[in-house]
């Protein structure tokens, strides 16, 4: 073991706490000057926060005042423009009560003025008043002094010239009443023979005898006599059987190979003929093949009204029809009106109507159907009550047809009065067709000689200048001469003519019988 020496110890020992007391005080002066420094930094970073507190709160306090001025200066200016618009206001209402106060001076000056006319139009009234007043004493001064002079002279007194005056007044009012009870009396009897002659024609027409043959019996050509046999059948059971099935009447007579059907329906009247031509042809005629032939005739001929029927809606260009009305206007080529064809009567009414309307800018479909339909009724009245256009009213309702054309079927004949145009375009277009030359089965020969006729017994009374027959006939225009003929007579040969015409003439319808009366006065400017 190495021994040391203790000096070098103590000295080793004290080094030791000399170091350390060196150490030791290095580090109290290091902690004391990184204290220093420490203390330094945080005054500088006090100083820094200070300064940038002072700085936000510098900046703070400029934005708010920056702030508020924009404030104030936006107040201001929004109260500069509220009191601009009310100054505005202001003055919009200075001026209108400036101009109602000019509207009003100038109201009070034409016041005025009105004031000022009035009261001279009244001075001038008071004037001419007083002027009147003058002049209507003068009047009745003038007056009494004439009175007097005519009572002088007349030899009478003013209250016997005046029961003079009102006798003579009376008489002439008698007088002309009793005319005047005379003419309407003689109106009323020749409307009432017209009536009268028109329910007739009507009834005839719809209810004919058998001896119209034209209208009412067909003929049916046979191969020979012997069929005549064959036809009337055992103790006549075959013609009785056929007369029941059919409805007509089968005539055999002496005419040599010919047998007449007659019926005054035309629809059985075809069937009849269609039903005994095929059963002719077919040779075996007997009660069932009789009926079971009638049977197939009578469906055929009802599809071909219907094709007919159809034919003539679709050639008229008419739409939505109901078939049941398609039905009777097909019926309608099975009858016939003054010997008139009814369907081809009631489409060429309609083709007429359908260019008047065009013309006048109507409803061309409406007065096309309203034409087609306008006789429907006749096709009914061989089986219902009531005239055409009863019946006629009566199956469009029923089948919803508009009202128009309902109006144009009932007013056609002025039973009811027309409501829209097309009723009357459609009344126009059944006149131009029945009165056409030719159209109710007249010759044309008879025709003129029936207008000439016409002319020559209008221009037979004395004091007639001229006479001119137009309306295809129907009306008969006078000219009388004026300074011969005064109104009275007038009417005498408008009555006289009449009268010779119903009773010389024959013609379908009615003729209207015109005595124009006219004076003319003609002098020249030179």
């Amino acid at each position: 073991m190495i021994s040391v020496p203790l000096w070098l110890f103590a000295i080793a020992v004290f080094g030791i706490v000399v170091a350390g007391a060196v150490f030791y005080r290095m580090g109290r002066n290091r902690e004391r000057r990184d204290a220093e420094l420490a203390g330094r930094a945080a005054e500088q970073e006090a100083l820094r926060i200070q300064r940038e507190a002072q700085r936000e709160a510098e900046s703070a306090k400029s934005n708010a005042l920056l702030e508020a001025n924009a404030k104030i200066n936006a107040d201001r200016e929004e109260f500069e423009r509220d009191a601009k618009e009310r100054r505005d206001e202001i003055d919009k209402q200075l001026n209108r009560l400036q101009e109602r106060e000019s509207l009003i001076d100038r109201k009070l000056s034409a016041l005025d003025e009105k004031e000022q006319a009035v009261e001279s139009q009244a001075q001038g009234l008071g004037k001419r008043e007083r002027g009147i007043e003058a002049r209507e004493h003068e009047l009745q001064q003038l007056h009494d002094e004439t009175t007097g002079r005519l009572e002088k002279v007349a030899r009478m007194s003013q209250d016997e010239a005046k029961a003079a005056l009102i006798e003579e007044m009376t008489e002439t009012a008698e007088s002309e009443a009793a005319a005047r009870i005379r003419e309407i009396r003689e109106e009323a009897t020749r409307t009432a023979d017209r009536e009268a002659k028109k329910i007739i024609a009507v009834a005839v027409q719809r209810l004919a005898a058998e001896q119209t043959t034209e209208a009412t019996v067909s003929t049916v050509t046979l191969p020979n006599d012997e069929m005549k046999g064959r036809i009337i059948g055992r103790e006549g059971r075959n013609i009785r059987a056929f007369e029941t099935a059919t409805g007509v009447d089968v005539i055999i007579d002496d005419t040599p190979d010919t047998v007449v059907v007659s019926c005054f329906d035309p629809v059985r009247r075809e069937v009849a003929r269609r039903s005994l031509a095929q059963l002719i042809q077919d040779g075996r005629i007997h009660p069932g093949r009789i009926e079971e032939v009638v049977v197939k005739v009578h469906e055929e001929l009802e599809q071909q009204l219907i094709e007919a029927g159809e034919e003539a809606v679709y050639e008229l260009g008419i739409r939505g029809l109901h078939a049941e009305l398609i039905k009777l206007v097909g019926r309608m080529k099975y009858r016939t009106s003054y010997g008139q064809n009814l369907l081809a009567h009631s489409k060429e009414v309609a083709w007429i109507a359908g260019m008047l309307a065009a013309e006048l800018k109507l409803d061309v479909g409406l007065a096309k159907r309203g034409a087609l339909l306008h006789d429907v009724g006749k096709v009914l009245t061989h089986q219902h009550e009531g005239t055409h256009v009863e019946l006629g009213v009566e199956v469009a309702t029923r089948y919803g047809e508009d009202p128009v054309i309902v109006n144009c079927i009932a007013a056609h004949h002025d039973d009811v009065p027309h409501e829209t145009t097309v009723s009357l375009v459609v009344q126009a277009a059944d006149s131009a067709s029945g009165a056409r030359p030719g159209a109710r089965r007249e010759a044309f020969e008879t025709y003129v000689k029936r207008l000439a006729n016409l002319e020559k017994i209008a221009t037979s009374f004395n004091g007639v200048e001229k006479a001119f027959a137009i309306q295809a006939g129907r009306e008969v225009r006078i000219a009388v001469l004026p300074d011969q003929i005064d109104d009275r007579e007038a009417v005498d040969i408008s009555e006289q003519v009449a009268r010779r015409v119903e009773a010389e003439l024959q013609y379908p319808g009615q003729i209207k019988v015109v005595v124009v009366r006219e004076t003319r006065a003609v002098d020249f400017a030179r």
